[in-house]
């Protein structure tokens, strides 16, 4: 599934959204980013509301009426200016669940939806279904849906191009590498609308393809640690004198010289002469 992704988006779907990007200026590219994510901003306000942050539901309700008015029906933020500062906050019912316990569910990739998880997934048809059950036309109509899908699938894929870029440039396995980081993210995400620290239960998720899910670090080892013989001067064991048993009394003896050998034994010891080799007179 993500082999053939890759290969869709290779021949089809990133020159499609570069040229997108090419042609359509950035003006123009950014004012249709701007409504569509104002359009989604009471969708941010009710999820707020849901995880009982009434301060930050009230900021997303003022939010979307500045935009709605001020900036012409979203087409520009001026809700992020210094003089108004109310940015856009990302918020949706997948956060909602995970902020209330409910856990990720299994890793999924969808072609056309790209990485996410099973509460996730769940979470945004969810947030798909506000607008056109709650206002009807034309938010559930396909005259809208489909171009809202198209612009946004070709500007978020443009907009990603140079992140993707660099993310799959050294990595080994990219979906491996795609599922980290996303899961990383997700983790980060939620416990910053916690209030806390995203930490493992071995602490920061520091490994880029660590996962975030499991939270089980490797135990660490008991054996002791050899040390290299080469590098530690203590480890070199040096040889040890042996003591030299003491000879005994025989050993000690002194040895008898030969006199055929020993000129000196000779002289020493002279030798008895055989009458039978004495010449006669």
């Amino acid at each position: 599934m993500f082999a053939t992704q890759q290969g869709f988006d290779r021949r089809f779907f990133r020159p499609a959204a570069m040229g997108y990007k090419h042609v359509v200026p950035k003006p123009v590219r950014s004012g249709i980013r701007n409504v569509f994510s104002n359009l989604g901003e009471p969708i941010v306000f009710l999820n707020y509301l849901l995880q009982l942050k009434p301060g930050k539901a009230a900021e997303t309700l003022g939010r979307f009426m500045f935009n709605s008015t001020l900036g012409i029906g979203g087409l520009v933020d001026v809700a992020k200016l210094p003089a108004i500062k109310l940015p856009h906050r990302p918020n949706g019912f997948g956060n909602t669940l995970a902020l209330y316990g409910v856990k990720p569910g299994p890793y999924i990739f969808l072609p056309f939806v790209g990485p996410s998880t099973l509460r996730d997934l769940l979470g945004g048809q969810a947030d798909g279904l506000v607008l056109p059950l709650a206002v009807g036309s034309p938010f559930d109509r396909l005259e809208y849906q489909a171009p809202r899908a198209v612009l946004t699938g070709l500007d978020t894929r443009a907009e990603a191009d140079d992140d993707l870029r660099a993310l799959f440039a050294g990595a080994v396995d990219p979906y491996a590498t795609l599922r980290s980081v996303y899961l990383q993210n997700r983790v980060a995400e939620i416990q910053r609308l916690r209030g806390t620290r995203a930490k493992a239960a071995g602490g920061e998720l520091d490994d880029p393809l660590a996962d975030p899910a499991s939270g089980a670090t490797a135990p660490a080892s008991d054996a002791p640690e050899l040390s290299d013989p080469l590098a530690d001067p203590a480890a070199i064991s040096l040889p040890t004198a042996t003591a030299t048993p003491a000879p005994s009394e025989r050993e000690s003896a002194p040895e008898l010289a030969d006199p055929l050998t020993d000129p000196a034994a000779s002289q020493a010891n002279p030798r008895t002469p055989n009458p039978s080799s004495t010449p006669l007179p």
